[in-house]
């Protein structure tokens, strides 16, 4: 099957699946997106759905994250991983989004990954989901369907992203990142799936005999 029939078929499965899919970590603003994204580095959304509520009660602006002092942040998200490493992150960023942007989140790349903490990845996500610019974040479900599905080599995150780019049409980059996670998490799973177990597995390679070996991001 040739790759652009098979972008059509995820597309179309996709979408009949997942027509609107919602931005799975909780948040009320741009700010708020920021840091639970930080903080989804290793660690699952629902585990930073439960640490966020007492953390944005105790400070959800900038100001009040440097008001509330690394320590106290610590202690409200010390049950994540990497907790210590986040913590300082997260005063260091909001000191810097107060003296350096105005208290606001900025809104390009090259600001955002100023920021401590803040890479590509995360400043893709902050884009997308906050500003709506086109950008194709890629997570380890990404990663990982992709090269089942036969879209990237798998070489590395950043080949990922760019042949994805390549693939599908710049307008639906930000709704197909969400789809593609929420696919992965449902039906593609690391253990559950091999590339020839889930329906859309199947469909896209009926002949396949093998497991599909991931590379690592």
């Amino acid at each position: 099957m040739r790759l652009n029939k098979r972008a059509e078929i995820i597309r179309q499965e996709l979408e009949s699946l997942y027509p609107n899919p919602p931005i799975p970590l909780d948040h009320k603003d741009t700010f708020t997106l920021l840091i639970a994204v930080l903080l989804s580095a290793q660690c699952t959304d629902k585990k930073v759905n439960e640490v966020t509520p007492g953390l944005f009660h105790l400070a959800d602006t900038a100001s009040k994250m440097i008001e509330l002092g690394e320590d106290q942040i610590y202690k409200s998200i010390k049950h994540l991983g990497l907790a210590r490493q986040k913590a300082k992150h997260i005063f260091k960023l909001s000191n810097l989004i107060v003296d350096k942007f105005g208290g606001e989140v900025p809104k390009t790349f090259k600001e955002l990954e100023l920021l401590p903490g803040v890479g590509h990845k995360t400043a893709s996500v902050v884009l997308a989901q906050a500003f709506g610019v086109p950008t194709f974040p890629v997570d380890t479900h990404i990663h990982r369907l992709a090269q089942r599905w036969g879209l990237t080599n798998g070489s590395n995150v950043k080949q990922t992203e760019r042949d994805l780019k390549r693939i599908f049409p710049i307008e639906s980059w930000n709704k197909l990142h969400l789809q593609i996670i929420f696919y992965g998490r449902e039906y593609c799973t690391a253990r559950g799936c091999n590339g020839m177990r889930c329906a859309l597995c199947r469909r896209l390679y009926p002949k396949r005999r093998f497991p599909v070996k991931v590379l690592k991001p």
